[in-house]
């Protein structure tokens, strides 16, 4: 079950709450936030060129969008991103969020489409659920009451995406298509797997496994699409929160961690953490659709 795999820092970001790691094939950068420090990274394996944008507000993630830009989910709302000026622009507010609430994770559609949570910042109350972005409206789409959301991720064809609940140590899958999204059921109950970890950001990889991060669990996990657990990677760090696959081949597992709950004590047991990790994937992804702004 355990798949052994040479797990490098690729990047020392410090992030306290490294999140929505994602490829861009186009550029052949990785992007990835740090929630709580407000920033937005990208990363070029291929000459280690790094460098973050110092964004409004909490950031919980950034798409590759038409146009050139980047669609990215703040606390108050939906901004574009502009690589070349590196500024924000504000698009909207997501309609009846909390003031309490930020965006945390989020993925596109092969129609465009974006797909994000919403959660509480102080991750008290349950006041997230999931929502999407189509054809420059945002409406409540998915499951809702959850403390803590992360994901959605989306197979290849668009025909199931995947919610996590990470309070309740619980993903979810529906069915999708183009005319939109089902009921969500369970797929894996990760709290028997693994009952003292939580479900963080996950992927689908090109043969329709769920990888996901494991926050205080030290790894990544993949499931097959009967939601079996099939593999796990360890990581060199703690608190795992997202994964993606890339690089040119789209053989890369690239992961984001973080810092903000660990002590003294904590660092010295894993002093690596809160970098940008890489590993050769024993699977490969594929390349996420660019989201549509209208």
């Amino acid at each position: 079950m355990e798949i052994k795999a040479e797990v490098r820092r690729v990047l020392d970001a410090k992030n306290k709450l490294g999140e929505g790691v994602l490829w861009d094939d186009a550029r052949g950068v990785v992007w990835f936030v740090d929630i709580k420090r407000h920033r937005l990274w990208h990363f070029d394996p291929d000459t280690g060129s790094n460098s973050y944008a110092e964004a409004p507000e909490q950031i919980g993630w950034a798409i590759p969008a038409e146009g050139g830009r980047l669609l990215c989910g703040l606390k108050d709302g939906l901004y574009t991103f502009n690589p070349e000026t590196q500024r924000f622009t504000k698009l909207m507010a997501v309609p009846g969020e909390p003031a309490g609430n930020r965006l945390n994770d989020a993925c596109t559609d092969p129609w465009g489409r974006v797909w994000f949570g919403s959660m509480d910042d102080g991750e008290n109350a349950a006041s997230g659920r999931f929502y999407v972005f189509d054809k420059g409206e945002i409406r409540p789409a998915g499951p809702a009451g959850l403390k803590i959301t992360n994901g959605p991720a989306i197979n290849r064809a668009g025909s199931r995406i995947y919610f996590t609940d990470t309070t309740e140590q619980k993903i979810m899958v529906a069915n999708l298509s183009r005319e939109g999204v089902g009921d969500a059921r369970p797929f894996a109950d990760t709290g028997a797997l693994f009952p003292d970890a939580y479900p963080d950001g996950p992927v689908v990889d090109a043969e329709d496994h769920v990888w996901t991060g494991l926050y205080l669990g030290s790894q990544v996990a993949r499931f097959a699409p009967d939601g079996k657990l099939v593999a796990t990677i360890a990581m060199p760090a703690r608190d795992i929160t997202k994964m993606a696959l890339g690089g040119a081949d789209f053989g890369t597992g690239y992961v984001t961690t973080a810092i903000k709950n660990m002590e003294p004590a904590d660092m010295q047991e894993y002093p690596l953490a809160g970098g940008l990790f890489a590993f050769d994937a024993p699977v490969k992804g594929f390349a996420q659709p660019l989201a549509k702004l209208g």
